[in-house]
C-alpha cells in the first residue's frame, strides 16, 4: 500500500471538468511502485483532452478498443503507444462515457532517480529523465500494462497520484497551445509551471 504521506488522491479529484483537473494536478506527485523499486516525481506539465468537443482527443470519433479506458470511470489510467515507440500516460476525468483525460507531459523527479536513469540511460541528466510524455513513462516504467489501472485504489506495485508534501506553487500556472497536434492546435489547453526546468520544450 502507498505510504501515508503519498496516499492516492480521491476519485472526486478526477470527476471534475478536465481543464480544472489539468490545472490542479500540477504540483501533485505521480508515484509508481514496482518490483524494481519506487519512482516518483512532481507533475509540472499536463494537457487536457475532451472528446465531446476536441478533434485532437483520441475518443473524438467514438469508442474503439484502443481508447476504451478513456471512456471509463474517472480516476483510472489511459495509456497508449505513440508512433509505435513511446507510451503516454493520461488520467481519466469527468463522468464515465465522456472520454476525457489529462495527458501528463513532464515530471520533476523526486524518488528513485537512480532507477529512472537505469531505465533511460546512465548519461541522462536529471532534467531530461521525465521531460516529455514518452520519457516520463520510460523513467517510471509505465507501459500498456497500466492501461485502465485504478489510480485511486491501486494494487501493490501499481500507479497513483498523491499530494506533494510541503510543496507550494510559487508562480501562477501558465497556459499555451498543446504540443504535437494539428487539430485544435491553438487551444490553450496545455498547463505548466513557468520557469520550472523540467517542463518540456515550449511550442513554436
Amino acid at each position: 500500500m502507498p505510504d501515508n504521506d503519498l496516499a492516492p488522491l480521491p476519485r472526486d479529484f478526477y470527476a471534475r471538468p478536465t481543464l480544472v483537473v489539468a490545472r490542479d494536478v500540477l504540483g501533485k506527485t505521480l508515484v509508481h511502485r514496482s518490483a524494481e523499486g519506487l519512482t516518483a516525481g512532481i507533475i509540472v506539465e499536463a494537457e487536457a483532452y475532451v472528446s465531446a468537443i476536441d478533434p485532437a482527443a483520441h475518443g473524438y470519433r467514438g469508442l474503439t478498443a484502443r481508447v476504451r479506458s478513456m471512456f471509463g470511470p474517472p480516476g483510472h489510467a489511459y495509456v497508449y503507444r505513440s508512433h509505435g515507440i513511446h507510451f503516454c500516460l493520461n488520467l481519466v476525468t469527468e463522468r464515465e462515457g465522456e472520454a476525457a483525460a489529462v495527458l501528463l507531459r513532464a515530471l520533476q523527479p523526486t524518488e528513485g532517480i537512480a532507477l529512472m536513469r537505469a531505465r533511460r540511460g546512465e548519461r541522462i541528466a536529471d532534467r531530461d529523465l521525465c521531460r516529455g510524455p514518452g520519457r516520463l513513462c520510460q523513467a517510471l516504467g509505465v507501459t500498456l500494462m497500466h492501461d485502465g489501472a485504478d489510480l485511486v485504489t491501486p494494487d501493490p506495485g501499481s500507479l497513483w497520484v498523491a499530494q506533494t508534501p510541503n510543496f507550494a506553487l510559487e508562480t501562477p500556472i501558465a497556459t499555451s497551445p498543446r504540443i504535437g497536434i494539428s487539430r485544435a492546435a491553438d487551444w490553450l489547453w496545455r498547463f505548466y509551471i513557468p520557469g520550472n526546468p523540467y517542463v518540456s520544450a515550449r511550442p513554436a
